[in-house]
């Protein structure tokens, strides 16, 4: 039985309302808001990356269940906006949890599945009995660049998960992928915003893959949606994944608990790993959760996760860190220009 030991969630508290942005650039704030759902987004602080962004993550995940850091074997980070070309945020992650130096550790990057992408290599290690503990991460400090399309929904903050056997709050029952070659958005090399393909973003991107990653998981596993309490779906804006839910069966109501985006924005690698976290900050034993990210380029991810009793034992404490709803309290709202030093649009001379 593998599946999730503990998790761990981190947002930064800074937030941009989108009629702020529309404003600087001229647009019409309520068709924004209107057509892509989303209401406001977070920052990052000046010196939050997501680097720091995966530690706090994992360092939360920690403080819900005792674990000795030496037996995590592996770290993976997901990201589009590891701070370093050469040099992987896994191995700072690790040291700063105090991991075991005889581990595996590496930085994905699929778009925006890179994090669930790097849930299931640590299921196979677990699986395997190669390692008893991996830590799959999924953190961003999104790209946008000024504006554009994204600039209004791009956003800041991530998601940790240990993967292991010992007692998982939920087990991970199956997971299937679902990847083509499907340029819909891309970033080169040297580039400091990505580029993306305009209404090719959502049909043949999105919506063919995560379609398509939830089908195979259908036939694979012969469920449907009426055997899952609740579903997640990647969340680039809240009309998307309302509309993929509706389209493949889901009601509203599944969807809801990890339906953030409209008070977070997308947060790329982040945002089905937080939508995962949000649902099992509700949870209950016995409850079934449908999860399925897109990464563009393009591909998705389904998994099919059952909450087990241990999430109400002893050994987790749930209360121990902060729910999503809580990193959603209290936010410091930006206007245009500080936000723009905030993401390194503007440098500030000192």
């Amino acid at each position: 039985m593998v599946g999730i030991i503990t998790y761990g969630v981190y947002i930064p508290r800074y937030r941009i309302k989108v009629e702020e942005i529309a404003k600087v650039w001229g647009a019409n704030a309520a068709d924004i808001s209107g057509g892509l759902g989303v209401f406001e987004k977070s920052v990052p602080d000046l010196d939050e990356d997501a680097a720091t962004i995966a530690v706090e993550a994992a360092r939360n995940a920690l403080l819900r269940r005792t674990i000795n850091p030496q037996e995590i074997g592996a770290v993976y980070v997901g990201s589009e906006s590891h701070p370093y070309a050469v040099k992987p945020t896994a191995c700072t992650v690790g040291e700063a949890i105090g991991a075991t130096p005889n581990m595996t550790a590496a930085d994905y990057e699929f778009a925006c599945k890179a994090g669930t992408a790097a849930i299931q290599t640590c299921m196979g290690l677990v699986k395997s009995k190669m390692i008893t503990y991996g830590l799959a991460i999924g953190s961003d400090v999104s790209q946008g660049a000024p504006s554009d399309a994204l600039e209004y929904t791009a956003a800041a903050g991530g998601a940790a998960f240990l993967i292991g056997r010992d007692d998982p709050i939920a087990t991970i029952h199956h997971t299937c992928s679902f990847t083509t070659d499907t340029p819909d958005f891309w970033r080169r090399e040297g580039q400091d915003y990505p580029r993306h393909g305009g209404r090719f973003t959502g049909e043949p991107g999105y919506f063919k893959h995560v379609e398509g990653a939830s089908r195979l998981l259908f036939e694979q596993t012969g469920k449907s949606p009426k055997d899952f309490t609740y579903a997640v779906f990647h969340q680039p804006n809240a009309k998307f994944p309302q509309k993929v839910a509706k389209t493949l069966g889901f009601t509203p109501e599944k969807i809801k608990p990890g339906l953030v985006v409209p008070r977070l924005g997308n947060t790329y690698s982040g945002a089905s790993p937080i939508g995962l976290a949000a649902t099992l900050d509700i949870a209950e034993p016995g409850d079934t959760i449908f999860v399925c990210s897109f990464g563009s380029g393009a591909g998705g991810d389904a998994f099919d996760i059952e909450v087990t009793d241990a999430i109400k034992s002893d050994k987790f404490r749930r209360s121990a860190a902060p729910s999503v709803e809580d990193l959603m309290k209290n936010p410091i709202y930006l206007d245009y220009a500080r936000y723009a030093v905030h993401k390194g649009k503007i440098v500030m001379q000192l």
